[in-house]
């Protein structure tokens, strides 16, 4: 596989150089678990999407980290959606079935002002307690308290593709300053089988949060921009009623890592949760 098989876009930012870096191989009919897990460590980004058929407004995906198959990525499901896209390999309406390993998910891919933008909806998401010694356990890793959890948005794990540990912090200054030990955050996530991110929030105001997802993959710590996650708070708000539904939030994300970017959720009543954002080639 030469380098310019794989195509390479950062995701949920109109900036090369913001967002989330996600690698995709628009075709990758004939390779193996082997071959796409040895190009996804290549690539070195969070994750790499692998398009695997493409036909009739449908397409079969799969999505590797550098070091293992991941079940779903938002932001590369965003960066493949446009790619096939710009391509001209998605639907004459713009619209895409991705099969991917949880499940279908539909994305519309739209130009506006500033590029190609895709929206996904996630599968139908569950949020479910987080096990008090899980939590005391990430605390402990974050050096964080109790006391430092926002009272009104409680623990918990949240799924729409992948289960996320999410907790909320209530003050600013907490939220910017944690640090963690890599290694460690990572055994923990090996250990209790969590595939994706730890989620760490704060709100900002009624419909706009910050996120810190941690990651740690090679060289990767904090994940900068996460669609799962993201879809994954948006079904959390909605079991916690912490917004009105119908709605709509906005989660900056990003910034600690140099490389900001912003998710757009939209949370129904019901079904799965919708997240869009822009995504532009890189190099």
């Amino acid at each position: 596989m030469t380098d310019t098989d794989v195509l390479r876009y950062a995701a949920f930012t109109t900036r090369p150089d913001g967002g989330n870096p996600a690698g995709v191989v628009p075709d990758a009919r004939g390779l193996s678990d082997s071959e796409m897990q040895r190009i996804a460590a290549e690539v070195d980004f969070a994750e790499t999407a692998f398009v695997t058929s493409v036909g009739a407004g449908r397409a079969r995906i799969r999505y590797f980290s550098p070091i293992a198959e991941v079940p779903f990525c938002g932001h590369a499901t965003v960066a493949a959606a446009i790619s096939l896209a710009e391509d001209g390999r998605a639907g004459d309406d713009g619209v895409i079935e991705f099969v991917t390993p949880v499940g279908p998910v539909r994305i519309e891919v739209a130009r506006d002002d500033d590029g190609l933008r895709a929206t996904f909806t996630s599968v139908p998401p569950t949020v479910r307690a987080l096990p008090e010694a899980d939590l005391d356990e990430i605390l402990g890793l974050l050096g964080l308290a109790r006391q430092d959890l926002d009272p009104d948005l409680p623990p918990r794990i949240a799924d729409a593709g992948n289960p996320h540990p999410l907790i909320a912090l209530a003050a600013e200054s907490v939220f910017d300053g944690f640090g963690f030990d890599p290694d460690a955050v990572r055994a923990l996530m090996d250990a209790r089988g969590w595939p994706a991110t730890i989620a760490v929030v704060h709100r900002t105001d009624a419909t706009r949060f910050a996120a810190r997802n941690l990651f740690p993959v090679g060289r990767i710590t904090e994940d900068p921009a996460t669609g799962s996650a993201a879809a994954a708070l948006g079904a959390y708000l909605r079991v916690q009623a912490a917004v009105p539904v119908p709605g709509r939030i906005e989660i900056a994300q990003g910034r600690h890592v140099g490389r900001p970017g912003v998710l757009h959720v939209e949370i129904p009543a019901t079904g799965g949760i919708r997240v869009s954002g822009h995504a532009v080639r890189m190099g």
